[in-house]
C-alpha cells in the first residue's frame, strides 16, 4: 500500500456542458495512452450477482456490466475486442444457489494473456465495505462475541443507479463529445459525483453512455431533485482586446486557461487537493498496475473512493470515482479511529475529545449496534467511562 493525493495526469479540462442539475466537463489528452484498450462484457440485466472476493468472502450487488482491459508488451499499441469469450459461471465458495442470481468468480479476473476482466467501481466499494472488516482486534469486553468471531458482516451499502439520476439520459445524449476526449468529470447540481477516464478516445466513445450504470450516492440522486438547473460556462471576451485574429485565438485560449484553473482549484478541490489516499495495488498488468483508493474520512468533507490503472510514468490511463455520503463517510471515520486505537472504546473516545458513552450512541448511530453488548453499553451510559479493572479481570480475554 502506498499514500498520496491524487491528479488528472496526462489529461486536460475543457468548457462544461450542463442539461438542467447535470453538469459534464470533458477531460481530454493530448495522445492516447500507448498498449492499454479498454472494452466491456455486458451481463444480462435485473438479476444481482454474487462475487468470491477471494478469501471465502462472498460479495452481492447489481452487477450490469465488466471492463476488460487489454494491453501488449512495450509500446505498442492495443485494439479493443469488440467480443469476449464468456467463462463457465463458478458457484462462490460457502454461497448457497439463489434462483436469478448469478455467480463471478472474481472482481478481477485474467481471462488470457495480456488481458483483465474487472468489475467497474465493485473493486473500490469493495475496498470500502472490506475496511477494518475483521473488527476488534483486542478482545476488549465491550464487543459481543459476534463481532469478535465474525466482525463486520455483513456490510451493506446503498447507491442508485445513474439511470435514476434525472437529466443524465438526456445529459449523455446531447453532449458533444470532443475531439481527443478520454474522460469526464461528471457533477450534479456542481457537487463532483464522480470521475470516469479511460485510455483512448475511440473507448471512451465506446464507454460513454456506461455513466448511466454507474453507481452514485444517495445526496447526489436527491440533488437533482431539489435542484432545477445549474448556470452554465460562458466565455467573456473583452472586445477591447480584439483587434485581430491572433489577438481573438489569444483570449479564447485564456478564456480556456481559465476554466481549467477554475474547475481544478475550486470545483474538484475536494478530490485533487483535500485529501490524502491510501492505493492498494490489486493487480499488475505489464507496465500498468490495477489500484483502489481510500480516503483520510474527514468529516463534513468530500470523501471519494475509487479504482485507477496508472502508467509506467505515473500518467492516469483509466479511472472511476464514486463520493461517499456523510454516513458513509462518518461509518469509514469511526472504524479508522477504532482500528488506531486497537478497538479500545476509553482510548477512542480520549482521542476523539469525547465520553464513551457518547462513542458507544455514535456508533450505534453508524448502524454498528449489534457489535457491542448491551449491558457494557447501559454501564457506560450510567457511568460514562469503562469500569475500572485491573487488567485481565474483565476488560480482555
Amino acid at each position: 500500500m502506498t499514500t498520496g493525493g491524487f491528479a488528472l495526469t496526462g489529461l486536460s479540462v475543457r468548457p462544461s456542458q450542463v442539461w438542467g442539475a447535470v453538469r459534464l466537463v470533458p477531460l481530454v489528452r493530448d495522445q492516447p495512452i500507448a498498449g492499454l484498450r479498454l472494452d466491456r462484457r455486458v451481463y444480462e440485466a435485473g438479476d444481482p450477482s454474487i462475487v468470491d472476493v477471494g478469501d471465502g468472502t462472498v460479495y452481492r450487488s447489481y452487477i450490469p456490466h465488466a471492463f476488460v482491459a487489454t494491453w501488449s508488451q512495450g509500446t505498442e499499441p492495443s485494439a479493443a475486442f469488440g467480443t469476449q469469450l464468456q467463462e463457465r459461471p463458478a458457484t462462490p465458495r460457502g454461497a448457497k444457489a439463489q434462483t436469478g442470481a448469478r455467480a463471478i468468480r472474481r472482481m478481477a479476473r485474467r481471462t488470457a494473456p495480456g488481458r483483465l476482466r474487472f468489475l467497474p467501481l465493485h473493486l473500490a466499494m469493495e475496498g470500502y465495505l472490506a475496511l477494518h472488516f475483521g473488527g476488534p482486534t483486542t478482545v476488549w469486553e465491550e464487543w459481543t462475541d459476534t463481532a469478535v468471531r465474525h466482525g463486520l458482516s455483513p456490510r451493506v451499502e446503498e447507491a442508485y443507479c445513474g439511470a435514476q439520476v434525472r437529466g443524465l439520459a438526456d445529459a449523455l445524449r446531447a453532449f458533444e463529445i470532443h475531439p481527443g476526449q478520454c474522460g469526464v468529470a461528471l457533477y450534479v447540481a456542481d457537487a463532483l459525483a464522480g470521475v470516469f477516464v479511460v485510455p483512448h478516445p475511440a473507448d471512451y466513445r465506446a464507454l460513454h453512455t456506461t455513466l448511466l450504470e454507474d453507481m452514485y450516492g444517495e445526496v447526489l440522486f436527491h440533488y437533482t431533485t431539489y435542484v432545477a438547473g445549474v448556470p452554465d460556462y460562458s466565455a467573456a471576451i473583452d472586445a477591447d482586446c480584439v483587434a485581430s485574429f491572433a489577438d481573438l485565438r489569444r483570449e479564447a485560449a485564456r478564456q480556456s486557461l481559465d476554466w481549467a484553473h477554475f474547475h481544478d482549484s475550486a470545483m474538484a478541490d475536494g478530490l485533487l487537493h483535500e485529501g490524502t489516499y491510501t492505493y492498494e495495488h490489486i493487480y499488475r498488468m505489464g507496465e500498468f498496475t490495477l489500484s483502489r483508493m481510500l480516503p483520510s474520512f474527514r468529516l463534513n468533507e468530500e470523501n471519494h473512493i475509487g479504482e485507477l490503472i496508472s502508467g509506467p510514468g505515473g500518467e492516469l490511463a483509466y479511472c472511476k470515482t464514486f463520493r461517499l455520503s456523510p454516513t458513509q463517510a462518518k461509518r469509514g471515520y469511526l472504524l479508522s479511529r477504532l482500528h488506531e486505537h486497537s478497538w479500545d472504546l476509553l482510548a477512542t473516545a480520549q482521542a476523539l475529545g469525547t465520553e464513551p458513552s457518547q462513542l458507544t450512541h455514535r456508533i450505534e448511530a453508524a448502524g454498528f449496534t449489534g457489535l457491542l453488548r448491551q449491558d457494557v453499553v447501559d454501564r457506560l451510559a450510567r457511568t460514562g467511562r469503562r469500569d475500572d479493572a485491573p487488567p485481565g479481570d474483565g476488560r480482555s480475554r
